[in-house]
């Protein structure tokens, strides 16, 4: 029985893909390398900064990884791009699941100080037990951020659930050993979270309660 479920942030609860993608390439512009097209920026979503960065621009030693991590962490958390909105239900789906009484979670590729500007837009901290990101522990797929979400909240694998938009999140749960299922509004297709390990993979946030009762 499902008691804690642990949902990522970019690309399933906020529809940030525009913003993430803009702020990767403008950091790109700003150190003078080739700007990457979209198609290639939205394949790192759902990573750590460093680990996304890294895999965007392999030419880039660590000191370069570190400079261009720092640059699109300044457009990011600066207010000259529109700021992302939550997905249609997001809001209304984590009220839903409080109330009934679930365990609510956050593990997200974000750094914390992203997260916590998040949640400072969107109030929606509250609603959640736990949260871990990147820059706390290792990133996705790694289980760490997710084993240590079990353990603060003592409970055990089977009675978790992962929510993600990512192959990095279905990833993620399978190496924790806990059940995981995908959102189709993201970054990775359905057939490639189904690939991954998805037990489903909805349309919209709203039918996830209707499959937790079914």
């Amino acid at each position: 029985m499902t008691e804690l479920i642990v949902f990522d942030w970019d690309g399933t609860l906020m529809d940030s893909e525009g913003r993430i993608v803009a702020c990767l390439q403008q950091a790109a512009r700003d150190l003078g390398h080739e700007v990457p097209p979209p198609e290639r920026a939205r394949e790192v979503i759902g990573l750590g900064l460093h680990q996304a960065v890294a895999r965007l621009f392999p030419e880039a030693d660590e000191a370069e990884v570190q400079r261009l991590s720092d640059a699109y962490r300044r457009h990011f958390l600066g207010d000259e791009l529109a700021h992302s909105e939550l997905f249609p239900g997001a809001r209304e789906l984590l009220e839903e699941l409080a109330e009934a009484g679930y365990l609510l979670a956050v593990a997200t590729g974000k750094s914390r100080r992203g997260l916590e500007k998040e949640f400072e837009l969107t109030g929606l901290g509250e609603l959640f037990h736990v949260t871990r990101c990147a820059d706390e522990t290792f990133s996705k797929p790694h289980p760490q951020m997710l084993l240590e979400i079990l353990d603060f909240t003592g409970r055990e694998p089977e009675a978790a659930l992962v929510v993600g938009d990512t192959e990095f999140d279905m990833q993620m749960a399978a190496n924790a050993g806990v059940s995981a299922v995908g959102v189709g509004h993201g970054v990775h297709p359905p057939e490639r979270l189904q690939a991954a390990g998805a037990l489903e993979v909805f349309d919209r946030l709203v039918d996830l309660p209707p499959w937790l009762h079914s």
